[in-house]
């Protein structure tokens, strides 16, 4: 007997979400490497006594680490933004020769090894270096110093909010835009009641990718910064530090991070999947 159309249709499409014996092997396969990435994790918090860590949480070498990479974190985020924004927003609408090479650029930091970018940063803007020598004989030294955290993390970690906000701005409908120019919007209102919220969900989710990278900086800062408690040591060095002196304060920041790391996280992506389930 011949089947219809629709009957053929229903059954291909039976037989489609009948798993293959290929299909019904892949959490097996894909079991290896979740086991690998998890359970270091799992033996890093059941490592830590929850009475030890809280009696470590008021040890001064993890408050002020801890003080200090919250500060310096919030400064290079928000340098990050105020500067990263308008050149996301130039590279996602202008399209002009040498743009290829500028993007590669930006890829840069986030593939070079930290100790790299810490050298470099120290040879451009170190008493020595290429600039910092013209800002010594004014009085300003940069390298190990607070703002030299600041510069190694907003080095290592504005890529990440860039290439973001380039996706982001690149992704609006430029129909909408026009039609809010139509309107008698100004470029600056079409930006921030169009584009912007538009665009926001993919901004945001770099904003937050750009603090956790600079949260975790550590070879850059320590070349760069160096290692001074209270005013370079941020949570990485002091690990860092506490793995060959004081196992139990780098086991509590260690586990700081990790909860932070992962709070953050499972937060934004649960307000990114609201958004953009909203729009």
């Amino acid at each position: 007997m011949e089947l219809s159309t629709s009957q053929r249709v229903v059954r291909q499409t039976s037989q489609l979400r009948q798993p293959g014996p290929v299909a019904s092997l892949l959490p097996w396969l894909a079991l290896p490497l979740l086991l690998f990435l998890v359970l270091p994790l799992l033996a890093l918090l059941l490592r830590v006594e929850p009475t030890a860590l809280l009696a470590n949480l008021g040890n001064p070498q993890v408050v002020q680490a801890l003080n200090l990479s919250l500060l310096t974190t919030a400064i290079s985020t928000v340098a990050t933004l105020f500067f990263g924004t308008p050149l996301a927003y130039w590279l996602a609408r202008r399209h002009f020769r040498g743009r290829e090479a500028i993007d590669t650029l930006l890829d840069l930091p986030m593939v070079l090894p930290p100790s790299v970018a810490g050298i470099a940063l120290l040879i451009a803007f170190g008493r020595r270096g290429l600039f910092g020598a013209y800002f010594s004989t004014i009085g300003i030294n940069i390298a190990f110093t607070t703002t030299a955290v600041v510069l190694a993390q907003m080095f290592v970690a504005a890529p990440f909010y860039v290439k973001a906000a380039i996706a982001g701005f690149g992704g609006v409908d430029r129909d909408l835009e026009q039609a809010a120019a139509l309107d008698g919007a100004g470029g600056w209102a079409v930006f921030r009641y169009v584009t912007l919220p538009l665009a926001w969900p993919v901004l945001f989710g770099g904003i937050v990718m750009t603090w956790a990278r600079a949260l975790g900086e550590f070879g850059a800062t320590i070349i760069f910064a160096g290692n001074f408690p209270g005013r370079t040591q941020t949570m990485p060095l002091a690990i860092y530090i506490g793995f060959e002196v004081e196992l139990n304060v780098a086991l509590t920041l260690s586990v700081i991070l990790l909860v932070i790391s992962f709070m953050v996280l499972f937060i934004v992506k649960g307000l990114l999947r609201q958004r953009i389930g909203a729009l």
